[in-house]
């Protein structure tokens, strides 16, 4: 019984069933933190005309919370940042494929594939909206908030990631991002703006890492046109009007 135990066991070895302290080959797997690598922004007041039909106790509230001896331009300012618009930002919906901590690549216009040893420390989606929510809450310009609480929203903003890889058709490639946005008024139940921003950035390395600095690159750019686009719907002078304060009033 001996002799055919060692020849098994001999046998195995030349096989590579077992391995004896050998170290694997095999690359270790990296995790790549999605960020928003644009510079901070100092927080700006909501324009003046954001306090038309506003509620007086409510200005009374904000100036009696004020510290005493502030300036009169520290209680307007305080003023006008009590009545910015609510922002209700929903979580950022991705396709089926793409809700994944994977990074995601193409090599050709037809197919995804998915990096072996590279992921994502949070799902794109959701770290996609937790980015978007610091970005505009920066500004300064609405009350931004996450629907589902006791906070009432003036405004929805519903996004989806419908693409986001790296396109490596040529080296290095780029990454491709496109993000749709709707713009929702919930107290008149209408649509104010849908829009859809696109972002080609090129990779500077041919490799994970380059595909993940050129992500954040492309997240940050995307969220630059968001901003802007935001802006120019007056989201302020439209959600006072759809406000009256009177009985019968009319805008």
């Amino acid at each position: 019984m001996k002799p055919a135990l060692v020849l098994a066991a001999l046998s195995l070895m030349l096989t590579g069933c077992f391995s004896f302290g050998e170290k694997s080959n095999t690359p270790a797997m990296v995790y790549y933190v999605l960020s928003d690598p644009a510079p901070a922004v100092e927080p700006r007041p909501p324009r003046a005309d954001a306090l038309k039909d506003s509620d007086p106790l409510r200005i009374a509230r904000v100036e009696s919370s004020a510290p005493q001896g502030d300036s009169d331009s520290l209680r307007a300012e305080a003023r006008e940042r009590s009545y910015a618009p609510t922002l209700l930002v929903l979580d950022t919906t991705t396709g089926g494929f793409y809700d994944t901590d994977q990074l995601i690549f193409s090599r050709s216009a037809s197919t995804r594939g998915q990096y072996q040893f590279a992921r994502w420390t949070e799902r794109p989606g959701k770290r996609f909206a937790d980015l978007m929510r610091a970005r505009l809450d920066r500004l300064g310009t609405y009350h931004v908030a996450t629907p589902g609480g006791y906070v009432r929203g003036d405004v929805l903003l519903d996004t989806e990631l419908v693409e986001f890889y790296h396109d490596a058709t040529s080296e290095p490639g780029q990454v491709r991002l496109v993000l749709r946005a709707d713009l929702v008024d919930l107290k008149q139940r209408t649509l104010l703006g849908r829009r859809v921003f696109e972002q080609q950035v090129p990779l500077a390395t041919y490799d994970a890492a380059g595909a993940a600095q050129a992500s954040n690159l492309a997240v940050s750019h995307a969220l630059d046109e968001l901003t802007a686009w935001l802006a120019s719907l007056q989201l302020a002078p439209t959600i006072n009007k759809a406000s009256p304060t009177t009985k019968g009033e009319r805008p």
